[in-house]
């Protein structure tokens, strides 16, 4: 194995094991919300994530390039995820536990 095919395979592994392992914050925050989960770091990653992406296109690294643009998808998702958890548990909270249809049949009386 050439020593460009092997760093190739090592950079498609540690960028897929990187990338993957932030599926089970998302689905963390799917379940029981983001509130653990701080914006700074979300925004802090995902910069970072980004740099990486853009110093793949520069030198020219696929593994690089596809790993982080997939990680920042990711981020995005939890981003987007921890806002709506957010706005569904306050909406809980206001309604003290009741669900939409509830509230509707609350509200007509």
């Amino acid at each position: 194995m050439s020593t460009e095919h092997l760093s190739a395979v090592l950079g498609t592994a540690a960028g897929f094991c990187t990338t993957v392992s932030f599926v089970p914050q998302i689905i963390k925050i799917w379940k029981q919300g983001g509130r653990d989960v701080s914006y700074a770091m979300l925004t802090f990653f995902l910069v970072g994530v980004l740099l990486w992406f853009v110093y793949g296109i520069v030198v020219k690294a696929q593994a690089v390039i596809i790993t982080n643009l997939a990680t920042a998808v990711l981020i995005a998702i939890a981003m987007g995820l921890k806002a709506w958890t957010a706005k569904r548990d306050f909406a809980k909270a206001v309604l003290g536990g009741a669900g939409v249809g509830e509230l509707k049949s609350e509200v007509k009386m």
